[in-house]
């Protein structure tokens, strides 16, 4: 492998990895604050990948707009499925959590199939972002994916300084430490649950939003996401933001590099990792102290 294939791996990698902190974080708070386990989470990266694909003939060009717009909807959408569906959920047992869960997977698809079909589509990167940076003599890497992987970090940054230096994110840290100690204090942890709950749901879907003109949108794509979503979760250390950014770039690059050196393999590659992991540290690799 010469340097410029390298450096193209790395920064797909990378590029990978981000897209699915923006996922997982989403899942992490969801899971860790509100103990749900959300098996509907991967639906909202497909709704925000479908988001794109309709609201593209709306605003061309603006894709800036749009990915706003489709976070406003997305976040608004979270808002409302929690007062309708997941504040029922927080004092039921995990097998209704996922059953209730996996039936919204359900009734999400067959909303996609009733209102936008079966077909598999494209999503054209805005012109602007059209073309790519020469890495070396024969390869180029494209500006899109650049711009997703800087967008991706701007976001990470965004949602870091929200968790560590705000007051809605002391109160998040404080409701992932200690619910009970929370509402004692007088916080509504109901209003607080549902800005957690809309906040995940407008991060996966924006990840869908950003990913859908680097590959195709399909039928059920949220499932495989939901799956590797849930690995970052679990290696990372649930409820932990940092866990989950240095889990989503190890999964980033074992998953990638795996692909090149162990093509036959690579499948069983990010397993492996959270199995080694885990064995080393039980609780994740940013444990969250107390509940």
């Amino acid at each position: 492998m010469d340097l410029a294939t390298f450096l193209v791996q790395c920064l797909n990698a990378v590029q990978y990895g981000l897209l699915l902190f923006l996922v997982a974080s989403g899942l992490t708070l969801i899971f860790g604050i509100m103990g749900v386990i959300n098996l509907a989470h991967g639906s909202f990266y497909m709704i925000g990948a479908y988001m794109a694909f309709v609201l593209a003939p709306w605003f061309g060009d603006w894709y800036l707009t749009k990915l706003v717009a489709g976070v406003i909807l997305a976040a608004v959408f979270g808002y409302l499925l929690e007062w309708a569906f997941f504040s029922f959920l927080y004092q039921r047992d995990h097998l209704q959590q996922v059953l209730m869960t996996y039936a919204l997977i359900l009734v999400f698809e067959e909303l996609r199939s009733i209102t936008v079909g079966n077909d598999v589509h494209g999503v054209q990167a805005p012109s602007w972002l059209a073309g790519g940076f020469r890495l070396g003599e024969l390869m180029s890497y494209p500006w899109y994916r650049v711009f997703a992987s800087v967008a991706c970090i701007v976001l990470a940054v965004a949602l870091y300084w929200v968790v560590n230096r705000t007051k809605l994110g002391m109160m998040i840290r404080a409701g992932a430490s200690n619910r009970d100690m929370v509402r004692g204090l007088g916080i509504d942890i109901q209003r607080l649950y549902r800005i957690v709950f809309a906040g995940g749901v407008a991060l996966a879907a924006l990840a869908g939003m950003i990913a859908a003109p680097l590959s195709s949108v399909y039928p059920n794509m949220g499932g495989s996401v939901l799956i590797i979503c849930f690995v970052v979760v679990v290696i990372g250390g649930i409820g932990s933001i940092t866990g989950a950014l240095i889990a989503s770039l190890l999964v980033g690059f074992v998953d990638t590099f795996g692909k090149v050196f162990f093509a036959e393999f690579s499948g069983i590659g990010v397993y492996l990792l959270m199995a080694i992991i885990l064995i080393w540290k039980p609780e994740g690799l940013m444990k969250q102290h107390g509940r």
